[in-house]
Protein backbone atom coordinates (compact mmCIF):
# COMPACT_ATOMS: atom_id res chain seq x y z
CA UNK A 1 0.00 0.00 0.00
CA UNK A 2 1.68 3.00 -0.96
CA UNK A 3 1.51 5.46 1.85
CA UNK A 4 2.14 9.67 1.99
CA UNK A 5 5.46 8.73 3.51
CA UNK A 6 6.92 7.06 0.45
CA UNK A 7 8.87 9.20 -2.36
CA UNK A 8 7.53 9.82 -5.63
CA UNK A 9 8.35 10.46 -9.03
CA UNK A 10 7.31 14.32 -9.94
CA UNK A 11 7.97 14.57 -13.98
CA UNK A 12 11.03 13.84 -13.17
CA UNK A 13 12.33 14.94 -9.72
CA UNK A 14 12.43 12.59 -6.94
CA UNK A 15 10.08 13.74 -3.58
CA UNK A 16 11.11 12.78 -0.02
CA UNK A 17 7.14 12.07 0.58
CA UNK A 18 4.02 12.93 -0.91
CA UNK A 19 3.53 15.59 1.71
CA UNK A 20 3.12 19.08 0.02
CA UNK A 21 3.61 22.43 1.48
CA UNK A 22 0.54 24.48 0.21
CA UNK A 23 1.29 28.25 -0.77
CA UNK A 24 0.42 30.90 1.59
CA UNK A 25 0.14 34.62 1.55
CA UNK A 26 2.50 35.52 4.42
CA UNK A 27 3.11 39.63 3.72
CA UNK A 28 6.74 39.71 4.46
CA UNK A 29 7.95 40.97 1.28
CA UNK A 30 7.91 44.83 2.89
CA UNK A 31 9.53 47.70 0.92
CA UNK A 32 8.98 49.15 -2.71
CA UNK A 33 11.31 46.62 -4.30
CA UNK A 34 9.07 43.36 -3.12
CA UNK A 35 11.99 41.45 -2.92
CA UNK A 36 11.95 38.13 -0.77
CA UNK A 37 13.81 38.64 2.31
CA UNK A 38 16.76 36.72 4.23
CA UNK A 39 13.85 35.95 7.36
CA UNK A 40 11.91 34.40 4.21
CA UNK A 41 14.65 32.14 3.53
CA UNK A 42 15.06 31.06 6.81
CA UNK A 43 10.99 30.50 6.77
CA UNK A 44 11.19 28.16 3.58
CA UNK A 45 14.38 26.61 4.46
CA UNK A 46 13.19 25.52 7.77
CA UNK A 47 10.29 23.37 6.08
CA UNK A 48 12.51 22.02 3.04
CA UNK A 49 11.19 18.60 4.73
CA UNK A 50 8.35 18.72 2.57
CA UNK A 51 8.13 16.29 -0.05
CA UNK A 52 7.50 19.80 -2.05
CA UNK A 53 7.41 23.02 -1.19
CA UNK A 54 5.04 25.50 -2.89
CA UNK A 55 5.57 29.48 -1.96
CA UNK A 56 3.05 32.21 -0.94
CA UNK A 57 1.73 33.69 -4.39
CA UNK A 58 4.11 35.92 -6.20
CA UNK A 59 3.05 37.94 -8.97
CA UNK A 60 4.56 37.97 -12.54
CA UNK A 61 4.18 41.81 -13.57
CA UNK A 62 3.33 45.03 -11.27
CA UNK A 63 -0.34 45.60 -11.85
CA UNK A 64 -0.65 41.82 -10.32
CA UNK A 65 -0.20 42.85 -7.16
CA UNK A 66 -3.30 42.38 -4.73
CA UNK A 67 -2.14 42.83 -1.13
CA UNK A 68 0.65 44.59 0.88
CA UNK A 69 3.91 43.39 1.04
CA UNK A 70 3.70 40.24 -1.21
CA UNK A 71 7.37 39.54 -3.49
CA UNK A 72 7.26 39.58 -7.01
CA UNK A 73 9.03 37.53 -9.91
CA UNK A 74 9.55 40.61 -12.32
CA UNK A 75 12.68 42.28 -11.48
CA UNK A 76 16.33 41.44 -11.83
CA UNK A 77 16.89 42.07 -7.80
CA UNK A 78 13.68 40.01 -6.91
CA UNK A 79 15.52 37.38 -8.77
CA UNK A 80 18.38 37.60 -6.80
CA UNK A 81 16.72 37.33 -3.56
CA UNK A 82 14.49 34.65 -4.50
CA UNK A 83 18.20 32.54 -5.54
CA UNK A 84 18.72 33.12 -1.66
CA UNK A 85 15.79 31.28 -0.62
CA UNK A 86 15.95 28.47 -3.77
CA UNK A 87 19.79 27.97 -2.62
CA UNK A 88 18.43 27.93 1.39
CA UNK A 89 15.95 25.61 0.87
CA UNK A 90 17.97 23.14 -1.85
CA UNK A 91 20.82 23.41 0.77
CA UNK A 92 18.37 21.42 3.16
CA UNK A 93 17.71 19.34 0.49
CA UNK A 94 13.99 20.16 -0.54
CA UNK A 95 12.24 20.94 -3.28
CA UNK A 96 10.57 24.06 -4.44
CA UNK A 97 8.01 25.09 -7.00
CA UNK A 98 6.91 29.08 -6.67
CA UNK A 99 3.35 29.99 -6.97
CA UNK A 100 2.52 32.40 -10.06
CA UNK A 101 -0.12 34.83 -8.53
CA UNK A 102 -1.97 37.54 -10.42
CA UNK A 103 -4.56 38.96 -8.75
CA UNK A 104 -6.54 40.58 -10.99
CA UNK A 105 -9.17 42.48 -10.33
CA UNK A 106 -8.90 41.45 -6.37
CA UNK A 107 -6.36 44.38 -5.25
CA UNK A 108 -6.52 48.30 -5.10
CA UNK A 109 -4.90 51.18 -6.96
CA UNK A 110 -2.97 52.01 -3.74
CA UNK A 111 -1.15 48.92 -3.36
CA UNK A 112 0.00 49.64 -7.33
CA UNK A 113 2.91 51.63 -8.69
CA UNK A 114 2.61 54.32 -11.22
CA UNK A 115 -1.01 55.19 -11.86
CA UNK A 116 -1.76 51.20 -12.55
CA UNK A 117 -5.44 49.96 -11.65
CA UNK A 118 -6.12 46.42 -11.08
CA UNK A 119 -7.32 44.66 -14.06
CA UNK A 120 -9.84 41.47 -15.00
CA UNK A 121 -11.86 39.81 -17.97
CA UNK A 122 -14.85 42.05 -17.51
CA UNK A 123 -15.03 45.58 -15.83
CA UNK A 124 -17.01 44.15 -12.59
CA UNK A 125 -15.45 45.37 -8.91
CA UNK A 126 -16.11 42.42 -6.95
CA UNK A 127 -18.00 42.94 -3.30
CA UNK A 128 -15.99 43.77 -0.07
CA UNK A 129 -12.21 44.87 0.78
CA UNK A 130 -9.09 44.18 0.64
CA UNK A 131 -6.35 45.21 3.41
CA UNK A 132 -4.00 48.40 1.96
CA UNK A 133 -1.35 50.25 4.24
CA UNK A 134 -4.02 52.60 4.72
CA UNK A 135 -6.43 50.15 6.15
CA UNK A 136 -9.28 48.23 4.32
CA UNK A 137 -10.30 49.50 1.22
CA UNK A 138 -13.60 48.61 -1.41
CA UNK A 139 -12.79 47.20 -4.06
CA UNK A 140 -12.92 49.49 -7.29
CA UNK A 141 -13.92 48.65 -10.82
CA UNK A 142 -11.17 46.92 -12.34
CA UNK A 143 -9.86 47.76 -16.12
CA UNK A 144 -11.12 45.03 -18.74
CA UNK A 145 -8.04 43.64 -20.20
CA UNK A 146 -7.95 44.30 -24.46
CA UNK A 147 -6.67 41.52 -26.31
CA UNK A 148 -3.29 43.42 -26.56
CA UNK A 149 -3.86 43.16 -22.51
CA UNK A 150 -4.63 39.61 -22.09
CA UNK A 151 -1.60 38.48 -24.72
CA UNK A 152 0.86 40.63 -22.69
CA UNK A 153 -0.05 39.29 -19.43
CA UNK A 154 -0.03 35.74 -21.05
CA UNK A 155 3.49 36.90 -21.85
CA UNK A 156 4.22 38.52 -18.33
CA UNK A 157 3.24 34.42 -16.58
CA UNK A 158 5.57 33.04 -19.26
CA UNK A 159 8.34 35.84 -18.49
CA UNK A 160 7.66 35.21 -14.59
CA UNK A 161 8.64 31.43 -15.02
CA UNK A 162 11.74 31.96 -16.94
CA UNK A 163 13.25 34.33 -14.13
CA UNK A 164 11.42 31.41 -11.77
CA UNK A 165 14.01 29.09 -13.20
CA UNK A 166 16.90 31.52 -13.67
CA UNK A 167 16.33 31.99 -9.70
CA UNK A 168 16.65 28.79 -8.87
CA UNK A 169 13.30 27.61 -7.92
CA UNK A 170 12.24 23.20 -10.06
CA UNK A 171 9.51 24.75 -11.13
CA UNK A 172 6.58 27.07 -10.76
CA UNK A 173 2.70 26.66 -9.72
CA UNK A 174 0.37 28.91 -11.88
CA UNK A 175 -2.49 29.53 -9.24
CA UNK A 176 -5.81 29.31 -11.12
CA UNK A 177 -7.53 29.47 -7.64
CA UNK A 178 -9.19 31.56 -5.24
CA UNK A 179 -10.75 33.92 -7.57
CA UNK A 180 -7.81 35.72 -8.71
CA UNK A 181 -6.88 36.06 -12.58
CA UNK A 182 -6.98 33.00 -13.77
CA UNK A 183 -10.39 32.04 -12.07
CA UNK A 184 -11.98 35.14 -12.89
CA UNK A 185 -11.67 33.98 -16.22
CA UNK A 186 -12.90 30.74 -15.75
CA UNK A 187 -16.06 32.03 -13.84
CA UNK A 188 -19.36 33.40 -15.31
CA UNK A 189 -19.72 36.29 -13.08
CA UNK A 190 -16.28 37.60 -13.66
CA UNK A 191 -16.10 36.83 -17.14
CA UNK A 192 -18.58 38.54 -18.85
CA UNK A 193 -17.21 38.88 -22.50
CA UNK A 194 -18.43 38.18 -25.70
CA UNK A 195 -15.22 37.36 -27.88
CA UNK A 196 -12.82 34.71 -28.28
CA UNK A 197 -12.44 35.04 -24.13
CA UNK A 198 -15.28 34.83 -22.97
CA UNK A 199 -18.93 32.90 -23.66
CA UNK A 200 -19.40 29.67 -23.46
CA UNK A 201 -16.94 26.95 -21.74
CA UNK A 202 -13.96 27.39 -24.48
CA UNK A 203 -14.21 31.08 -23.81
CA UNK A 204 -13.71 30.67 -20.64
CA UNK A 205 -11.15 27.85 -20.24
CA UNK A 206 -9.19 29.86 -23.30
CA UNK A 207 -7.16 32.10 -20.66
CA UNK A 208 -6.36 28.80 -18.40
CA UNK A 209 -5.25 27.07 -21.39
CA UNK A 210 -2.97 29.57 -23.02
CA UNK A 211 -0.87 30.50 -19.54
CA UNK A 212 -0.39 26.93 -18.76
CA UNK A 213 0.71 26.00 -22.19
CA UNK A 214 3.05 29.50 -22.52
CA UNK A 215 4.02 28.61 -19.08
CA UNK A 216 4.58 24.88 -20.21
CA UNK A 217 6.66 26.36 -23.52
CA UNK A 218 9.27 28.92 -21.30
CA UNK A 219 10.15 26.01 -18.73
CA UNK A 220 8.89 22.68 -19.76
CA UNK A 221 6.11 21.12 -18.88
CA UNK A 222 7.66 19.04 -16.15
CA UNK A 223 8.58 22.27 -14.19
CA UNK A 224 4.59 23.33 -14.27
CA UNK A 225 1.80 22.98 -12.30
CA UNK A 226 -1.63 24.31 -11.86
CA UNK A 227 -3.99 24.88 -9.08
CA UNK A 228 -7.78 25.07 -9.14
CA UNK A 229 -10.52 25.33 -7.21
CA UNK A 230 -13.93 24.53 -8.88
CA UNK A 231 -16.72 26.41 -7.30
CA UNK A 232 -14.84 28.05 -4.95
CA UNK A 233 -16.92 31.15 -3.57
CA UNK A 234 -13.81 32.75 -2.56
CA UNK A 235 -13.76 37.04 -3.71
CA UNK A 236 -16.92 36.57 -4.82
CA UNK A 237 -16.15 33.80 -7.67
CA UNK A 238 -19.82 32.71 -8.67
CA UNK A 239 -19.62 28.98 -10.57
CA UNK A 240 -22.77 27.05 -11.05
CA UNK A 241 -21.63 24.00 -12.54
CA UNK A 242 -17.85 24.13 -12.36
CA UNK A 243 -17.61 20.29 -12.97
CA UNK A 244 -18.42 20.55 -16.55
CA UNK A 245 -15.89 23.50 -17.16
CA UNK A 246 -13.03 22.03 -15.35
CA UNK A 247 -13.22 18.68 -16.83
CA UNK A 248 -13.32 20.13 -20.33
CA UNK A 249 -9.96 22.79 -18.91
CA UNK A 250 -8.41 19.22 -17.81
CA UNK A 251 -8.66 18.14 -20.82
CA UNK A 252 -7.02 20.63 -23.20
CA UNK A 253 -3.95 20.80 -20.79
CA UNK A 254 -3.60 17.08 -20.64
CA UNK A 255 -1.03 17.01 -23.36
CA UNK A 256 1.01 19.50 -21.94
CA UNK A 257 2.24 16.80 -19.38
CA UNK A 258 2.40 19.24 -16.49
CA UNK A 259 4.21 18.32 -13.48
CA UNK A 260 0.96 17.91 -11.38
CA UNK A 261 -2.64 19.11 -10.85
CA UNK A 262 -3.42 20.45 -7.49
CA UNK A 263 -6.72 20.92 -6.24
CA UNK A 264 -8.11 22.68 -3.50
CA UNK A 265 -11.02 21.25 -2.68
CA UNK A 266 -14.49 22.30 -1.95
CA UNK A 267 -17.04 20.14 0.07
CA UNK A 268 -18.17 18.38 -2.96
CA UNK A 269 -16.01 14.82 -2.89
CA UNK A 270 -17.34 13.43 -6.29
CA UNK A 271 -16.23 16.57 -8.12
CA UNK A 272 -12.69 15.69 -6.50
CA UNK A 273 -13.11 11.94 -7.81
CA UNK A 274 -14.48 13.36 -11.36
CA UNK A 275 -11.00 15.50 -11.97
CA UNK A 276 -8.99 12.50 -10.54
CA UNK A 277 -10.34 10.48 -13.26
CA UNK A 278 -9.90 12.87 -15.98
CA UNK A 279 -6.48 13.89 -14.82
CA UNK A 280 -3.61 11.66 -16.04
CA UNK A 281 -0.98 12.71 -13.94
CA UNK A 282 0.01 13.38 -10.58
CA UNK A 283 -2.75 15.00 -8.62
CA UNK A 284 -2.43 17.10 -5.23
CA UNK A 285 -4.93 17.56 -2.94
CA UNK A 286 -5.61 20.47 -0.73
CA UNK A 287 -8.66 18.51 0.86
CA UNK A 288 -11.61 20.39 2.34
CA UNK A 289 -11.63 20.35 6.17
CA UNK A 290 -13.16 24.16 6.78
CA UNK A 291 -13.58 25.06 9.94
CA UNK A 292 -10.91 22.95 10.94
CA UNK A 293 -6.89 22.68 9.49
CA UNK A 294 -6.33 19.78 7.31
CA UNK A 295 -4.50 17.10 9.96
CA UNK A 296 -2.84 13.92 10.34
CA UNK A 297 -6.39 12.23 8.96
CA UNK A 298 -6.12 13.45 5.82
CA UNK A 299 -3.14 11.02 4.97
CA UNK A 300 -5.53 8.23 4.38
CA UNK A 301 -6.13 10.40 1.00
CA UNK A 302 -3.15 8.80 -0.36
CA UNK A 303 -3.50 5.53 0.89
CA UNK A 304 -7.03 4.70 -0.81
CA UNK A 305 -5.65 6.47 -3.97
CA UNK A 306 -8.12 9.72 -3.33
CA UNK A 307 -4.90 11.49 -4.20
CA UNK A 308 -1.06 11.34 -5.00
CA UNK A 309 -0.18 13.63 -2.67
CA UNK A 310 -1.69 16.18 0.21
CA UNK A 311 -0.94 19.74 0.21
CA UNK A 312 -0.72 21.07 4.10
CA UNK A 313 -1.46 24.48 4.86
CA UNK A 314 -1.74 26.05 8.18
CA UNK A 315 -0.35 23.01 9.96
CA UNK A 316 2.64 23.56 7.77
CA UNK A 317 2.51 27.49 8.97
CA UNK A 318 3.08 25.70 12.55
CA UNK A 319 5.20 23.14 12.58
CA UNK A 320 8.19 23.45 10.26
CA UNK A 321 9.31 19.92 10.62
CA UNK A 322 5.38 19.01 9.55
CA UNK A 323 5.98 15.50 8.00
CA UNK A 324 8.00 14.32 11.53
CA UNK A 325 5.20 15.33 13.44
CA UNK A 326 2.66 14.05 10.82
CA UNK A 327 5.09 10.24 11.16
CA UNK A 328 5.24 10.42 15.09
CA UNK A 329 1.50 11.05 15.50
CA UNK A 330 1.92 14.52 16.81
CA UNK A 331 2.30 16.59 18.92
CA UNK A 332 1.30 20.02 16.57
CA UNK A 333 1.69 24.12 17.30
CA UNK A 334 -1.31 25.37 17.13
CA UNK A 335 -1.19 28.51 14.15
CA UNK A 336 -1.43 31.46 15.39
CA UNK A 337 -3.84 33.88 13.25
CA UNK A 338 -2.82 36.93 14.12
CA UNK A 339 0.71 36.42 13.22
CA UNK A 340 -0.46 35.51 9.23
CA UNK A 341 0.01 38.42 7.54
CA UNK A 342 3.11 40.40 7.87
CA UNK A 343 5.58 41.37 10.92
CA UNK A 344 8.66 40.09 11.96
CA UNK A 345 9.93 36.48 13.29
CA UNK A 346 7.19 36.06 15.55
CA UNK A 347 4.55 33.60 14.11
CA UNK A 348 6.92 32.77 11.20
CA UNK A 349 10.20 31.12 12.16
CA UNK A 350 10.25 31.16 15.56
CA UNK A 351 7.70 28.03 15.74
CA UNK A 352 9.61 24.93 17.61
CA UNK A 353 10.74 21.65 15.86
CA UNK A 354 10.61 18.29 17.86
CA UNK A 355 13.44 17.53 20.34
CA UNK A 356 14.79 13.63 20.37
Amino acid sequence: MTTAFDPIDLAGKRLTSRIAMAPMTRSRASGPTAEPTDLMATYYAQRAGAGLIVTEGIQPSPVGQGYPDTPGLHTPGQVAAWRTVTDAVHRAGGVIFAQLMHTGRIGHPSLLPDGLVPVAPSPVAARGQVYTHQGPQDFVTPEELSEEGIRQTIADFAAAARRAVEAGFDGVEIHGANGYLVHQFLAPNTNRRTDGWGGGTEGRIRFAVEVATAVAEAIGGHRTGLRISPGNPFNDIAEDNPGEVYEVLLDRIAGLDLAYLHLMEGPDRDLTARLRKAWPGTFVLNPFTHPEVTGPEALTLVEDGTADMIAYGALFLANPDLPARLAAGGPFNTPDPSTFYGGDHRGYTDYPVLTA
